[in-house]
Order: C-alpha cells, then structure tokens, then sequence
C-alpha cells in the first residue's frame, strides 16, 4: 500500500484515524481530527477508501455467506473437549489468544499475564472438580513451559507432556486429583 500526502488514514493497534500531511521515509506524520500530530511507521497505517457508514449501505443482512460463518463461530466456542466420557479443558496460553494487541507489553508482563491465566484455569478446574487440564503453550525457548511447570508443583496435579499427535511438542497435560486431603 502506497501512502501520498492527503490520504486519509487509521492507525492499526489504536482508535485514531486522520490525514497524511508528511512522509519522510518509512515515517509517516498524520495530522488528526481534533489537530493533534503523530508520527507512526507505514506498517502501522491502512488508508481509508470509504467511510464505515457508506459501506453498511450495501451490505447484504440475508447475505447466506455471512450467516454460515456466524453460525459455523458460535459452534466452535467451547474449550472443553468431551473424549470417552471425560471432561477436558483446553487453554491456548498463546498470548495472542489472551490479549487483542501486545503493544506496550514487554515479555515480563505477556509471561506474568500467561502465568496468571493458567493460575486462574486451574484453581477453576480444581474448585469444578475438572480433572483434566491441557495448557497450550507452544515450543519456542521453553520459558513459558518451565515457569507454567514451577506453578503447577504448587497444586494437587500431576503433569506430563500432551499428546504428540494431538498437540505436538508445545503442550502440558495436567491431571488434578480430586481427593485430596
């Protein structure tokens, strides 16, 4: 996408939107509604061709596409998984599955959100008496899965590696025992 100087523009991970008044490289200043200048990179923008309330004219509501994807979102909603008679709970610790934007976040705060979220899942499974947990948490460098290891140690469960073919190596299976005293 090629910007020019009078294109009018919305800034991605953020409510602003304005015009182009200079481009100098890769940095773009865009001048906004109320007069406030920004500079943001090229990557950050995309150019407004119409406005949203002249695209809603035209949209179809008895569009058949547009209702089968709506009804094919709802069924998928559910993070338990029912296998032979056995509740799973399913939590994707991806932190892009957890946050819209990681913009302003550094890898202590997304590690420390991840943390908190798989704190929050188990002591849900332990209070519902769910005794199956599996944690996403991907292969990358291992911090997540060694620091997601550490907390689990502080609770009634046991953990081993997920299905490998089912999950392939980035994922923790929890067992929470359920009589615990």
């Amino acid at each position: 996408m090629r910007l020019e100087i009078g294109n009018k523009v919305a800034v991605l991970d953020d409510v602003l939107k304005g015009i182009v008044t200079n481009i100098k490289g890769d940095d773009i200043s865009v001048k906004t509604e109320d007069g406030m200048l920004f500079i943001f990179k090229s990557n950050e923008l995309v150019k407004i061709e119409k406005e949203q309330h002249e695209l809603t004219k035209f949209s179809d509501i008895n569009n058949a596409f547009l209702k089968e994807k709506i009804a094919s979102q709802k069924k998928n909603k559910s993070a338990f998984i029912k296998e032979k008679n056995e509740v799973i709970l399913e939590v994707d610790l991806h932190i892009n599955q957890l946050i819209k934007s990681t913009r302003g976040l550094d890898n202590y705060d997304m590690l420390n959100l991840q943390l908190d979220t798989a704190k929050r899942k188990v002591e849900y499974a332990i209070s519902k008496r769910i005794s199956k947990i599996v944690f996403i948490h991907g292969v990358g460098e291992g911090v997540l899965k060694s620091e997601l290891h550490s907390l689990l140690n502080k609770y009634p469960v046991k953990y081993y590696d997920a299905s490998y073919k089912k999950y392939g190596l980035g994922a923790t299976e929890v067992y929470v025992y359920q009589n615990v005293n």
